[in-house]
């Protein structure tokens, strides 16, 4: 047995291991630790397709930037548990039946005829100036152009829309506004009354 063939096991086993421990695990934080460690073990299965682009931006992006927020998020908020987990097995046979058609969809798409070094390797792979990240913007920016500015709209769009429900004026805020504070006179603050001394 070849050692890619036993760093293939290794990173697959623990990809597997890391993401049933994901959704069966009680604790939030475990489970977004243990989301990190199947991000770690995909990005070294990028790494054996020589696809070294993918696996560094799948760490960078996902392990460095979203799975931080999700943990600052998880531990800054106090998700009461038991709630949430009211009725989990009434929805069993639900998601019994999805797993079952994402688990055939998958394997329609990553088959053998569809998915392999023979498939989607270039002829040129084994150059010496061969860059997969160059390879990656050529296919990306020529081949797929019109589906990625229709992704980078959909970006732009949710992003727009985050900013606007966030920036919406709520009646809990009591902002002070600078302009009614500069513009203020001292008969609008302070009323002299007279009095009679008894």
């Amino acid at each position: 047995m070849s050692v890619e063939i036993v760093v293939f096991y290794f990173f697959a086993i623990a990809l597997i291991f890391a993401a049933s421990m994901v959704i069966t695990v009680r604790n939030p934080v475990h489970a977004a630790l243990f989301l990190i460690m199947s991000f770690f073990a995909s990005s070294g299965l990028w790494l054996l397709l020589e696809a070294e682009f993918l696996a560094i931006t799948l760490v960078l992006v996902y392990v460095g930037a979203v799975m931080v927020l999700f943990l600052f998020v998880v531990m800054m908020l106090d998700i009461n548990l038991t709630i949430l987990r009211e009725g989990f097995a009434g929805y069993l046979p639900v998601a019994f039946v999805v797993a079952v058609l994402m688990m055939a969809s998958l394997g329609r798409v990553v088959g053998t005829k569809n998915f392999g070094l023979d498939v989607v390797a270039p002829a040129d792979r084994a150059a010496a100036d061969y860059s997969n990240t160059e390879a990656l913007g050529q296919v990306l920016y020529t081949d797929y152009v019109f589906p990625f500015e229709i992704a980078a709209v959909i970006l732009l769009v949710a992003i727009v829309a985050a900013i606007a429900l966030t920036l919406r004026p709520s009646r809990q805020t009591k902002a002070p506004k600078p302009e009614r504070q500069v513009a203020v006179k001292r008969e609008d603050r302070v009323r002299i009354v007279k009095m009679d001394s008894e």
